[in-house]
């Protein structure tokens, strides 16, 4: 049955329709009304935005945890030069994401030249950012962006705000690159099997090292669409996006290719979004609680599917430098890696 409905593949889509439908006949009224859908799409794009942090460095076999620790200290920087008028807002926001390259840089550094695994390397860097964030302003900084700044972002455009556009074609740039460039290809070599990739020709620790400052930049633009979108930062925004925006990334992961793409991963976001906000319209009393039960349940799954296709499986052994393996099989086995990459 899950062959002949392809589950392996399309669970999320599946998931998708019963929650339109469910929810569609019990809750016909707020479920398909207009604003449900503007708010379910909107509300989103930061999780989203943080995906696609997320999975940049995971198709090169990376984790980065310090994605939500990085939207704040963007959002913090951004919003301390506004309010002491440093600079134009425009300029505050360029320079803050340059500082998140070179934090994403400071975490390649730990990972490619120290041999730091990136989970723990990612782990210290966002706990390091927490402290300058907490430096840099223990308190909540509101009024101080200028609303031609907000504008930029939140100003509609076709019936929704404009960083829902940016992040369309954000979605379209990584999806292009990872999927019809050569620099996507050996990404996910890189995920697959480094040491074959390498051993093939590869320059694995530079796409390590890139990947995670892509990765920075990208957390640290979530950060800057919250200023639009609120205007105001808090101590507490950034790291309460970091498990929704991975449990989507794993939960595509199982999704269309059988491994970390682009657009497995926004499915699985809009999926789990729907089914959410059909539960918080069931549950309007009392819903704090099903964000955290269902985003936890669904990845839980999507782990469990993707084993059961064997996408999640033990890496094969490194191979040797002085292996005799000819260089066509190491670029070959590489390749075959890729397609069942570690998640």
């Amino acid at each position: 049955m899950i062959r002949i409905l392809r589950l392996d593949k399309f669970s999320a889509l599946y998931l998708w329709a019963l929650f339109m439908i469910y929810f569609g006949l019990t809750k016909p009224e707020t479920f398909f009304s207009s604003a449900t859908f503007k708010l379910v799409i909107q509300e989103n794009i930061i999780i989203g935005v943080l995906a696609v942090a997320f999975l940049i460095p995971l198709a090169a076999g990376i984790y980065d945890l310090s994605i939500g620790a990085m939207m704040s200290f963007a959002l913090v920087i951004s919003a301390t030069f506004a309010q002491n008028k440093t600079m134009p807002n425009v300029a505050g926001m360029f320079v803050a994401l340059i500082i998140c390259g070179v934090a994403g840089a400071v975490s390649g550094f730990f990972v490619v030249k120290l041999k730091v695994n990136s989970f723990i390397a990612t782990l210290g860097m966002s706990q390091v950012l927490s402290a300058l964030i907490l430096f840099t302003s223990s308190q909540s900084i509101t009024g101080a962006f200028t609303d031609p700044f907000m504008n930029l972002g939140s100003d509609t455009f076709l019936g929704l705000a404009r960083y829902v556009w940016y992040f369309l074609v954000l979605a379209v740039i990584v999806w292009f690159v990872l999927e019809h460039t050569p620099t996507g290809r050996y990404m996910y070599a890189t995920g697959g099997n480094p040491e074959a990739a390498r051993l093939a020709g590869v320059r694995t620790d530079r796409l390590v090292w890139g990947s995670l400052v892509v990765s920075a930049v990208i957390a640290g633009c979530a950060g800057i669409i919250y200023s639009w979108k609120v205007g105001s930062y808090d101590q507490s925004v950034g790291p309460g996006y970091l498990f929704p925006a991975v449990a989507a990334v794993f939960f595509g992961a199982s999704q269309l290719k059988g491994r970390a793409n682009l657009w497995g991963t926004v499915i699985a976001l809009y999926s789990l979004a729907w089914g959410v906000q059909g539960l918080e319209l069931t549950f309007i009393s009392s819903s704090s609680w099903i964000s955290p039960l269902f985003q936890g349940i669904s990845l839980l799954v999507a782990v469990a599917l993707a084993s059961h296709n064997g996408i999640v499986r033990v890496r094969r052994r490194p191979v040797k430098a002085d292996s005799p393996t000819p260089p066509a099989a190491v670029a070959a086995d590489a390749a075959e890696e890729s397609r069942g990459q570690t998640v």
